[in-house]
């Protein structure tokens, strides 16, 4: 029989961390309200007033104050290595978040209203995409955050940037913010439909579709200059229950052994397909396109390591 725990985590930072290379324990600049541009990097804050990070907004003049609010800082980015990986490490938010660097967003947790969801006791650890660093020169960080009842705000942890000890030897790291689609077209996707975002790996009853069985499509797209001369997979680590995985637009691989809810063990195979090669292109968006069927309890990309490796490195670094 199908049996399942999965802790409440919107994204595992499944690598061991090290050192803390930037504290942001400091004063953040801060703006109740709620307005999409105050993500942008060239947003000038200037007039907003600053509070304590950590500690509730409560604590520091907004004593009562239940809704959305704003935090933005600054970093300076020429002491970061461009050969390392690093995760942001935003503690613990009251209630939910969604976290930007440089305007993108790098994940979230909870979900806002009107399907609110709090995620008060999730500690939050996002990596950062390389290709959103400015190491030249100044990066900014702003966090979108609902609150709901009693304190708010970023009110604890170690609030920083990290080293991600890296492994895995991945090529293209993919945990973080894909696209997610409910719509089910026999096997097509209806670009027309709305997408949502959602963070892989996480069941997606983590994430606001509670008791949501059924098909989802997931979406990401990434860009790389060059591979090396040697076979590529894709690992997309463990999914509830079955898939069809394409990349750009070709299917490249799929698991359903055709059992029953309660029998099958789909649901604990890791997924690694062989990226065919003439298929990737070197200049311009690829996109990774992967249909998930879930026949009940959590579904979705749920657990695992994400990213495009070396078959080489996937069985000496992965695998084992």
């Amino acid at each position: 029989m199908k049996r399942f725990c999965v802790a409440f985590a919107v994204i595992l930072i499944t690598q061991a961390a090290n050192a803390q290379v930037l504290s942001l324990k400091t004063q953040w600049k801060f703006h109740v309200g709620d307005n999409r541009l105050w993500s942008r990097a060239d947003f000038n804050d200037a007039s907003w007033e600053t509070v304590r990070v950590p500690s509730a907004w409560e604590d520091n003049g907004f004593n009562g104050y239940d809704g959305f609010a704003w935090y933005r800082i600054r970093f300076d980015g020429k002491p970061l290595n461009r050969d390392n990986t690093y995760y942001l490490n935003m503690g613990y938010i009251d209630d939910t978040d969604e976290t930007y660097l440089n305007g993108m967003m790098i994940g979230f947790s909870g979900q806002c209203p009107p399907k609110f969801k709090t995620a008060y006791n999730n500690e939050r650890k996002y990596l950062i995409p390389t290709s959103l660093i400015n190491y030249d020169g100044e990066n900014i960080i702003a966090v979108r955050v609902f609150d709901v009842i009693h304190g708010g705000g970023i009110v604890d942890g170690e609030i920083g940037i990290y080293t991600l000890e890296r492994d895995n030897r991945f090529l293209v790291d993919l945990q973080g913010v894909w696209l997610f689609s409910r719509s089910f077209h026999g096997e097509k996707i209806d670009h027309s439909d709305q997408w949502q975002n959602i963070m892989v790996p996480s069941a997606w009853e983590h994430q606001g579709l509670t008791k949501y069985d059924g098909f989802g499509w997931y979406k990401k797209t990434f860009s790389i200059s060059s591979f090396p001369d040697e076979e590529i997979v894709l690992v997309l680590g463990k999914i509830d229950d079955f898939d069809k995985t394409y990349f750009n637009g070709r299917l490249i691989g799929q698991t359903n052994d055709g059992r029953p809810y309660g029998y099958s063990g789909s649901y604990v195979q890791e997924r690694v397909y062989t990226l065919p090669k003439h298929l990737i292109r070197k200049e311009g968006i690829n996109t990774i396109e992967v249909l998930v069927e879930d026949m009940g309890n959590v579904g979705g990309i749920y657990e695992g390591r994400i990213g495009i490796i070396t078959r080489h490195d996937y069985e000496r670094y992965i695998k084992r």
